[in-house]
């Protein structure tokens, strides 16, 4: 299949390009028919599309060794005669899905050499086979390989640890006299633009839901902090270009310079939804205590949205289910009466809790995945065991989402305070109001909404009774085990599950209409009469996240009136320090005028460029279905 889309390519080769390769094949066929995959379904069950997707490959690794010497590596474990068929069928795909992507390289050198450019034509000529020597060469071989990553209907392909994998390029080059730091950053920008040229072909849920992510800075084995002048560059080229791709997550700790956050916060009001904030001070410890060697959690990376997975040799799948927080207080809800306490109450909650996560690792046996043999070279261990990435890698963990997680927390504390503590509100009118959507009980609805203690307010109740959830649904996974014998990762994220879990969700005790929208994310309840970032910063830095570390930040809007000049820029940069320093795992800021979305929604045409955060990657609002649209205007709280 790869071969033969590559071979359908034709070469296109842009006015002033230095960097090349753009897809004009607009759609990639699915290898089965839908008979072949209804066969599958009958036994197998499938994670999204069914094919690889979300992982981080060894792009340091194929960059030094080049295609040729990857080549030679596959045919020498192809002489080992104890190899069994299927060993030996997989090394072959292999080889012939590289040769495939040489002969693409080919293919371009011809067409730059016909057409005098014979810069591009030596740079395709030098990575044709061998590693990359220069910049140019390693963004280009880059390029090519992320080209056919695509190409070989493998999706949400991250770019991992960017900057890191980069930077000995850069360097060399600039040891040697051949770059000066403007052609350097030229570069870097021009392998940004090739991320958005043909973006629109990489889509997953949205347009701009393409994975194309990327990692800087962090520490290394030594502890050291590794933020370098290609980490700088990176920072500038997405400001420069003020375009969704690569969409950049920034590792962390309490010991960042702020010069480091304000190069973050200048993009934040540029309003590209990012960077993101990673806490090595909570993701690292929360990895290791997970099982992963500290080797593995130094070096992690972001996927498609917010996971953290690790680069080169993981077949992690984050994604592959959600708990519904809401969803399971609200069924308990019907068993209110049988508790004299709140303690008990929520012991049963917590049954309940644990019982949904023994539902959900029961509901993914017999995973079925395409093989991905090109894919399969850019991962370690693969060719040793001569056995496709499709099928496992050296860490096969699954992560679950939890959805409406202050939806529940701001109910139960609703529960706990009026119901059982205070006694103010009975069983009768409670359930007379949910099951009736709050029909005749208005004056309750409008307390509840507005008075109720909630996440986001620093309140010990709400923010204690987060955490009691969470914990819970850590507990409700921890030492279970899926069928390629990884573990389950609980996680603060919602993906789109944010919007699917609400629709038949009935109301809720914190007010909540039955349908109406829960947040995205890690985040406090839409209708939250917050008093500030701060408060909302503090509640949601108390829950610890070492035991629900598969990902998922806390989002928060802000009203682009903030930047009205540098000394914003400098506040805000301190604020997302102190949220690192109050142990805060994971931040994404989405910078927003509710005047122009609004106007967006009534005139696309004149707001094509207009960027938003949607849950975990950034896209042109324009562009998004108008569910995500509305929830996306509704979420404009917070202003500094």
């Amino acid at each position: 299949m790869l071969r033969a889309l590559l071979n359908a390519e034709k070469p296109v080769i842009l006015e002033g390009e230095k960097i090349v390769g753009t897809r004009t094949i607009s759609r990639i066929p699915s290898i089965f028919t839908e008979a072949e995959w209804a066969e599958i379904r009958k036994t197998h069950t499938l994670h999204e599309r069914g094919t690889v997707s979300n992982i981080s490959p060894d792009y340091e690794g194929i960059l030094r060794d080049g295609l040729g010497g990857r080549k030679s590596q596959v045919l020498e474990r192809a002489k080992d005669p104890t190899l069994t068929e299927e060993q030996r069928l997989f090394l072959s795909a292999a080889v012939e899905s590289i040769e495939a992507v040489q002969d693409f390289i080919q293919k371009y050198r011809v067409c730059a050499r016909s057409a005098g450019l014979e810069d591009i034509a030596s740079i395709l000529d030098n990575i044709h086979s061998v590693g990359a020597t220069t910049l140019r060469e390693a963004l280009q071989l880059l390029r090519m390989v992320h080209f056919a990553l695509w190409e070989s209907d493998c999706y949400h392909n991250t770019l991992g640890r960017f900057d890191q994998y980069i930077y000995p390029y850069y360097r060399a080059d600039k040891a040697a006299g051949r770059i000066t730091d403007q052609e350097a950053f030229d570069l870097i920008e021009e392998f940004f633009l090739t991320c958005n040229k043909d973006s629109d072909l990489y889509v997953g849920m949205q347009q701009g839901d393409n994975g194309q992510s990327i990692v800087l800075g962090g520490r290394n084995q030594k502890g050291e902090y590794l933020f370098n002048e290609v980490s700088r560059m990176c920072l500038k080229a997405s400001y420069e270009l003020n375009l969704i791709d690569p969409k950049i997550n920034l590792r962390c700790d309490a010991d960042t310079p702020l010069d480091v956050f304000i190069q973050g916060a200048h993009l934040t009001k540029r309003g590209l939804g990012f960077p993101q904030y990673d806490n090595d001070d909570v993701v690292i410890p929360g990895l290791e205590k997970l099982g992963y060697s500290p080797e593995d959690a130094r070096n992690y990376v972001v996927a498609a949205c917010w996971e953290f997975i690790i680069p080169k040799n993981g077949m992690e799948i984050v994604n592959i289910d959600a708990l519904s927080f809401a969803g399971v207080v609200s069924d308990a809800l019907e068993h209110l009466e049988e508790y004299a306490s709140y303690e008990a109450f929520y012991a049963y909650v917590d049954n309940c809790i644990k019982a949904e996560c023994e539902r959900i690792t029961q509901a993914h046996n017999n995973l079925y995945i395409v093989p991905a043999p090109f894919m399969s070279m850019l991962m370690g261990g693969t060719i040793e065991k001569a056995r496709d990435i499709s099928l496992g890698g050296n860490s096969n963990n699954y992560g679950v989402h939890g959805t409406g997680l202050s939806t529940a927390a701001d109910s139960l504390a609703v529960i706990k305070k009026y119901y059982f503590e205070e006694k103010t509100l009975s069983l009768e009118e409670l359930m007379d109001a949910l099951h009736h959507n709050f029909k005749g009980h208005e004056a309750l609805q409008e307390h509840l909404r507005n008075d109720a203690p909630k996440m986001g307010l620093d309140l010990e109740e709400p923010d204690s009774i987060g955490s009691a959830l969470l914990k819970s649904f850590a507990e409700g996974l921890r030492g279970k085990r899926n069928e390629r014998g990884g573990i389950w990762r609980a996680g603060t994220g919602t993906a789109m599950y944010y919007i699917f879990h609400a629709k038949d969700l009935p109301a809720t005790p914190d007010g909540r209409y039955a349908g109406e929208v829960i947040p995205a994310n890690f985040t406090p309840s839409m209708f939250l009469r917050q008093k500030g970032p701060v408060s909302v910063m503090r509640s949601f830095s108390k829950q610890k996240l070492e035991d629900a570390i598969n990902g998922g930040p806390l989002t928060i809007e802000l009203d682009e009136s903030i930047f009205r000049n540098d000394e914003s820029v400098e506040k805000l940069a301190m604020l997302i320090r102190s949220y690192i320093r109050m142990g805060g795992h994971q931040l994404q800021l989405n910078t927003l005028n509710r005047e122009t979305l609004l106007d967006a929604k009534k005139h696309p045409e004149q707001h094509r460029d207009l960027i938003v955060r949607v849950w975990g990657w950034s896209g042109y609002f324009v562009e998004l279905d108008e569910c995500y649209q509305d929830h996306i205007i509704e979420r404009i709280k917070y202003k500094i």
